[in-house]
């Protein structure tokens, strides 16, 4: 450090002395490179990158201006290649233009070192984080695809059960004072709980199957069930419900309820035990058919489907008039021609056992496919009906039923079966006569829970069909496949 000055001192010979006396520069001390730049260099890529004005800014000072041995060329800028004999000189302050350079020198260090890494490490590192993400990322979407998967699954197959445990879903009762219109229910005798409960939501009085059944074994198990058509209300409550079937005023004196689907065998019965006729009295009536104008072996299919009130004083003969009649008002509304009844009660009653009512006229469509193409029909209905296992409970007919020769197996015999198979309703006969427009030959119900049925074109098509309710049955030993 130079010595602090004194009056009278010349600053112009204390200068002198002061870079007099500065050190002989060493040789390992930085030298201006004077040669141009080798092509593609670095050095080269930033001087066609500076601006003129820039270079010029640039330009070490002149050697009055600063001495030499404080000059520092631009390849100086780089901290690695200043020595350490370099650093401990202390220059002359510098002109505006010459303090630009360090500036400048300092940017280029910084650019010049991105630029490297750019040119090495830095692309492999960014590529590297890259593949890195998306591999994480597709790990977490494969994790959250996994849950929601499973979920769906837990919830079609699980989903009652937690709807129950969580209170999620729709109420399974409907609320108090919904109950509204008639409805009209018929408890069999030897009826429990179960059945009844089933009834009633068929019906249309309770808002799900098992709900009836559920509050009588929670609340009054020992229920007593009177057979009898019972007069009730839709949209009920299930303890509104009972209630009313155990109020004798709404059992409906004198009458029946005929079900779809039925056959004589089924329903004499239950005519018998509603009204309080000999069955005996029944069965006689209804041994000649030709006694109510009906020109067929049999009244199979004549028994209209539906509830009645008679007198009190109603014999067997009148009883069974008046469903025969009903069955008449029925074909003509229908528009069935006169002599062409048996024929439409017949596929009517083929429709009524094999279809839901939604697929009724595709059913019938179907049947009328195979009749005209000279195929044999091959409905289990009429083979059970013909063997006698049609209330036998079973969904699949047995082997033996199949290759039985009687003339109602359509298993054996190509076109309809002799006769009625079962008593028709007003939508199975509209639907023998009104069969929607389709290519259809087969038809299978996958499903026999909720009536699901598939209709194809093909046998392999109905194959794939076939498996499908096969699959079900095995899911479900306990439905009489």
């Amino acid at each position: 450090m130079p010595d602090r000055e004194t009056p009278g001192d010349d600053p112009s010979e204390k200068s002198g002395d002061l870079f007099a006396n500065l050190p002989t520069p060493s040789h390992s001390a930085p030298r201006v490179d004077s040669a141009p730049p080798a092509p593609g260099s670095r050095r080269a890529r930033r001087e066609a990158a500076q601006s003129p004005g820039q270079a010029e800014q640039s330009t070490p000072p002149e050697p009055s201006t600063l001495p030499e041995s404080s000059t520092l060329p631009e390849s100086s800028s780089r901290t690695d290649q200043m020595p350490e004999s370099a650093e401990a000189v202390e220059p002359t302050p510098a002109t505006p233009a010459a303090a630009k350079s360090p500036a400048n020198s300092l940017d280029d260090l910084f650019a010049s070192e991105h630029e490297q890494d750019n040119e090495t490490g830095t692309k492999g590192r960014k590529k590297k984080r890259r593949t890195g993400c998306l591999v994480a990322l597709i790990i977490v979407l494969a994790l959250i695809g996994g849950v929601v998967a499973g979920g769906v699954w837990v919830m079609n197959t699980y989903g009652e059960q937690v709807n129950d445990i969580f209170g999620w879903g729709e109420p399974k009762d409907w609320e108090p004072g919904m109950a509204t219109g008639e409805a009209i229910v018929t408890i069999r005798s030897g009826d429990t709980g179960s059945p009844v409960s089933t009834a009633l939501y068929e019906a249309g009085v309770t808002k799900t199957e098992n709900v009836f059944y559920d509050y009588l074994v929670e609340n009054d198990p020992s229920f007593t069930f009177y057979p009898g058509v019972y007069s009730l209300q839709k949209k009920m409550t299930a303890a509104a419900a009972l209630e009313a079937l155990g109020n004798p005023e709404n059992k409906m004196e004198n009458s029946v309820s005929i079900p779809e689907g039925g056959t004589v065998e089924s329903s004499l019965p239950v005519i018998a035990e509603s009204i309080g006729i000999p069955i005996e009295d029944l069965e006689a009536a209804a041994a000649d058919p030709s006694t109510f104008g009906v020109e067929a072996d049999s009244l199979e299919g004549w028994l209209f489907p539906a509830v009645y009130t008679f007198d009190p004083d109603a014999d067997a003969t009148q009883i069974i008039q008046r469903m025969v009649d009903r069955t008449r008002q029925s074909l003509e509304s229908a528009g069935v021609e006169a002599g062409d009844e048996q024929r439409v009660l017949t596929i009517a009653s083929i429709i009524q056992r094999e279809g839901r009512l939604d697929d009724f006229p595709k059913v019938s469509r179907v049947i009328q496919n195979r009749l005209d193409d000279g195929m044999k029909l091959q409905m289990d209905s009429t083979s059970q009906y013909g063997y006698g296992e049609l209330h036998a409970g079973k969904l699949s007919t047995s082997k033996e039923a199949q290759n039985d020769d009687n003339p109602w197996n359509t298993y054996v015999h190509v076109g309809l079966p002799k006769g009625p198979i079962a008593n028709p309703s007003d939508a199975a006969i509209d639907a023998a006569i009104h069969p929607v427009d389709g290519p259809w030959f087969y038809f299978v119900t996958i499903n026999p829970s909720t009536g699901e049925t598939v209709f194809s074109v093909t046998y392999s098509e109905h194959e794939k069909a076939v498996a499908t309710w096969i699959e079900w049955c095995s899911e479900n030993p306990d439905q009489g496949c």
